[in-house]
């Protein structure tokens, strides 16, 4: 009976990290988040006839986009999930910034002490990755002019602010956008809770072309636990450089749930996905075959 009780109260422990990781998550991101709504209220009261001018001479985008996506933080990529669904920029800038986001990778290596230059050869890769293929894809994808405002999302959420000043609607929708991305952290820890990470581990370890898939395919989950079992594994000699990487490209954060929430065009949310998953694929696997 006493062991019994010591494992549901283990199990409630265990459930209790869970949540309290989603809700630390979330915190982290609601800066980024109002810092974006603000931008967007600012633009839709003060810019709104020069949105058009943006969208289309955002040529350095994916430059600018693969850079900022490079800091160790996924809040960047929740705030171009959301300057995209808004037309601010183009499909490349949002791949440029989903593929460069280095989630936890970055402060899980520091605790390691890793060497700092391994560390600035991985990052600066993502970036000059992201960069490469955001500017080839504004290239040969341009986007439909998007002529959604601030206000069409106050339409589909209801939430009755189109009389409020820039920074009350934008709190508004700051707190409204932070409730979906914790009930949406605390669904997928708890996914990844029940199947547990050591068998996502045990996945990782097939050394055969489909390690990269699954590889891309863990990555692009919208959790930082994606990134930590890829950079644990790495840090621990059981994966490849290449397929470290097929993992971290894609792992844009909460930034491609933010994408498919706010952005109304489903074709382009999948292309999105679908292209970081691939470039992270192939990426990994050259690497591996001809680089390492």
């Amino acid at each position: 009976m006493e062991y019994v009780v010591s494992v549901l109260e283990k199990e409630s422990v265990n459930m209790m990290d869970v949540l309290l990781d989603s809700l630390i998550d979330t915190l982290k991101l609601l800066p980024y988040l109002l810092i974006t709504f603000v931008i967007l209220e600012f633009i839709e009261h003060k810019l709104s006839h020069k949105k058009s001018v943006l969208l289309n001479n955002n040529r350095f985008g994916p430059v600018i986009g693969g850079i900022l996506g490079g800091f160790p933080q996924c809040g960047f990529s929740t705030m171009a999930a959301n300057l995209y669904s808004s037309g601010i920029i183009t499909t490349g800038t949002i791949i440029a910034i989903f593929l460069s986001t280095s989630d936890e990778m970055l402060p899980i290596m520091l605790g390691e002490h890793v060497n700092p230059l391994t560390i600035i050869k991985i990052i600066g890769f993502k970036v000059v990755i992201g960069i490469i293929i955001g500017l080839i894809i504004d290239i040969f994808y341009r986007r439909e002019k998007a002529n959604i405002k601030i206000h069409d999302i106050c339409d589909k959420e209801h939430c009755d602010c189109e009389h409020d000043g820039v920074f009350l609607s934008s709190l508004k929708h700051t707190i409204k956008i932070g409730l979906f991305i914790l009930i949406a952290n605390i669904t997928i820890g708890l996914i990844i809770y029940f199947i547990g990470e050591d068998r996502l581990k045990d996945i990782l370890l097939n050394k055969n072309i489909f390690t990269y898939i699954i590889a891309s395919l863990v990555g692009i989950v919208p959790n930082c636990a994606s990134s930590v079992i890829m950079t644990e594994l790495y840090l621990s000699g059981l994966i490849t450089k290449g397929v470290l990487l097929a993992g971290l490209l894609p792992g844009c954060g909460l930034g491609s749930l933010i994408l498919f929430k706010e952005n109304r065009n489903t074709k382009e949310n999948i292309f999105i996905i679908l292209t970081i998953i691939l470039v992270g694929i192939i990426t990994g696997f050259i690497i591996d075959l001809f680089i390492v």
